[in-house]
């Protein structure tokens, strides 16, 4: 289990990595895999304590609304057991030292 999850949701896969990319290099946290979702839109999910994982969503949300249309964004702390076994959290493989 992770102290906090965050998901961005963007239409469009360039503006994913731009909040993936801002996200990252905001705060101590680790991106998750990314899924497109159907309608062009993208998910990125991001995990980490939570004041940095509400740092990195911030951030992210603010870099892709600059290139790109952020359609949600959410900061789940503490999430339920059950709910961090459906979550496709699986680090990417550049994470996978940690």
């Amino acid at each position: 289990m992770y102290d906090a999850l965050g998901i961005i949701e963007t239409l469009g896969f360039t503006a994913a990595m731009q909040a993936a990319d801002a996200a990252v290099k905001s705060a101590n946290v680790s991106l998750g895999k990314w899924l497109k979702v159907g309608g062009g839109k993208v998910n990125i999910i991001i995990r980490g304590d939570v004041a940095a994982v509400k740092a990195a969503v911030e951030a992210g949300v603010q870099a892709a609304s600059k290139i790109g249309t952020v359609e949600a964004h959410v900061v789940i702390p503490r999430p339920a057991d059950k709910l961090a076994k459906k979550m496709p959290i699986n680090p990417l493989s550049a994470d996978k030292k940690q």
